[in-house]
C-alpha cells in the first residue's frame, strides 16, 4: 500500500525525523497559524506532481486561497485531488536523496543515497548513486552507515545528522514491513536542521494486519483503470511513456526490466494473461490507445495463447481506428509466423528478440538518448 505524503510524514515524526510544519487544508481557516510563504502539495499516489501543476507556492493568504482552489479537484495523471497538504517554506542549503528498499534479487534491504537530491532517482547517473546492502540477519551496522556517509561529501556534523536519519528510516522500514521508504529530498536548512521535504512509503499489503494504526485510504480508480476492471483486463499505470502489452506476470516483469536496461521507462502495462480471444486483445489495445503512450511495445509468448489470434485482434483495432504512435512487436510461440505476417500487413515493426524490441522501444521513446 502506498501512503500519501502526509501519512508518510506522520510516520517520520513518530521516528524522530523532522518534517516541515504543515497540515491538510480545505479552506481559508486552515491557514490560520502556518505563516507564509507556504507550499501547497496535491496528495495523490503518483509522482511528477510538480511538473503537472500539483505543487504551488503561496506568498500570502489571498494567494493561498487561489492556489488551493486551483489544486483541489484537479486531475493528476488520472487521480482527482481530494486532499492538499500545506507546509511552511524551507530555506534549503543542501539536498540529498536517501532510501531503503527491498532488493528481491539479493533478498536483502538496499540503501540508496545520492548527493543529487530533489531529482527523480531514475534521472541521476549511476556513478552518483551509492548503494549498500544490509544483511537482514544482523541488521543495519555502523560500517553500512559509514560507507554511505563517506560517499556523500558531508562534514562531520552533517554526517552525524544523516546517520541518525538513516538509522531511523531503516528501523521504520523493518518495523512496518515496508517495501520502500524514500526521502527525496532530505535537506539541510540554513538554520542547521535536517528535514524530510517529501515522503514515499510503500507497505507490504499482506503485512497490514500487523499495523492497525495504518488505515487504508480509498484511492479512486482512474477512468482507464475502471474501464480495464470492467473488461477483466489487468491494468497498471506507471510513470513512463512506453505502453506495454504482454501476457503473464513473469513476461510483463521481464519486459519492464528489459526496457529499464535500455534506459526506457514503462508506463501503462496490460497483462493479457492466457487469453487468445481477438476481442479481448482488441479491447486491450483500445485501452492502451486511450493512455496515449509515446511508444507501444507488444511482447507475447504463445503457449496456451495462439499468436495469430492475438495479431488479428491488434490488426482489427489499427485497421478500424488507426494508431498515432510507433508499435514494436515481439511474438514467440504457437503460430508466430502467421502472426508476424498479420502484424507486418498492419504496418507494425516486428522484432526477433526481447532485447532488440526493448532497445527499439526505448530509443523511439527517447530513453536511450
Amino acid at each position: 500500500m502506498k501512503l500519501f505524503e502526509y501519512r508518510g510524514k506522520e510516520l517520520f515524526k513518530k521516528y524522530g525525523i523532522m518534517v516541515p510544519n504543515g497540515r491538510l487544508v480545505e479552506s481559508e481557516k486552515d491557514f490560520f497559524d502556518l505563516g507564509f510563504p507556504l507550499v501547497l502539495k496535491a496528495q495523490v499516489p503518483v509522482g511528477g506532481r510538480g511538473k503537472a501543476g500539483g505543487i504551488k507556492k503561496a506568498d500570502n493568504l489571498k494567494d493561498a486561497k487561489v492556489k488551493l482552489g486551483q489544486i483541489m479537484g484537479m486531475n493528476l495523471r488520472g487521480y482527482k485531488v481530494r486532499k492538499v497538504l500545506a507546509e511552511k517554506m524551507i530555506d534549503i542549503k543542501k539536498e540529498l536523496y536517501l532510501s531503503v528498499s527491498l532488493d528481491r534479487s539479493k533478498r536483502m534491504p538496499l540503501i540508496m543515497a545520492s548527493a543529487e537530491g530533489g531529482m527523480d532517482i531514475e534521472s541521476v547517473s549511476d556513478e552518483k548513486i551509492f548503494k549498500e546492502w544490509v544483511n537482514p540477519l544482523i541488521g543495519l551496522q555502523s560500517f553500512n552507515i559509514r560507507y554511505i556517509i563517506s560517499k556523500l561529501g558531508l562534514g562531520k556534523e552533517e554526517g552525524k545528522e544523516v546517520s541518525e536519519v538513516l538509522t531511523q528510516i531503516y528501523k521504520l522500514f523493518r518495523e512496518y514491513d515496508c517495501e520502500l521508504v524514500e526521502i527525496n529530498p532530505l535537506v539541510f536548512t540554513s538554520d542547521g536542521n535536517v528535514v524530510a521535504l517529501d515522503s514515499k512509503i510503500i507497505i507490504n499489503d499482506d503485512a497490514l494486519f500487523r499495523h492497525p494504526d495504518i488505515i487504508p485510504e480509498h484511492v479512486e480508480l482512474t477512468p482507464l483503470e475502471k474501464d480495464a476492471k470492467e473488461k477483466g483486463i489487468s491494468f497498471i499505470q506507471l510513470d513512463g511513456n512506453i505502453g506495454v502489452i504482454a501476457n503473464g506476470a513473469g513476461l510483463t516483469m521481464a519486459t519492464l526490466d528489459a526496457l529499464t536496461h535500455f534506459k526506457g521507462k514503462g508506463g501503462v502495462f496490460l497483462d493479457l494473461g492466457g487469453t487468445d480471444d481477438p476481442e479481448k486483445v482488441k479491447q486491450a489495445f483500445e485501452l492502451m490507445k486511450k493512455a496515449k503512450p509515446k511508444v507501444i511495445f507488444l511482447n507475447l509468448f504463445g503457449g496456451i495463447t495462439k499468436c495469430d489470434t492475438v495479431a488479428k485482434g491488434v490488426k482489427a483495432v489499427i485497421s478500424k481506428e488507426g494508431i498515432d504512435c510507433p508499435v514494436i512487436t515481439r511474438i514467440k510461440g504457437m503460430n508466430e509466423d502467421k502472426a508476424k505476417e498479420i502484424l507486418k500487413d498492419a504496418g507494425l515493426v516486428t522484432a526477433t528478440t526481447l532485447q532488440d524490441a526493448a532497445q527499439r522501444s526505448s530509443d523511439l521513446a527517447g530513453g536511450g538518448k
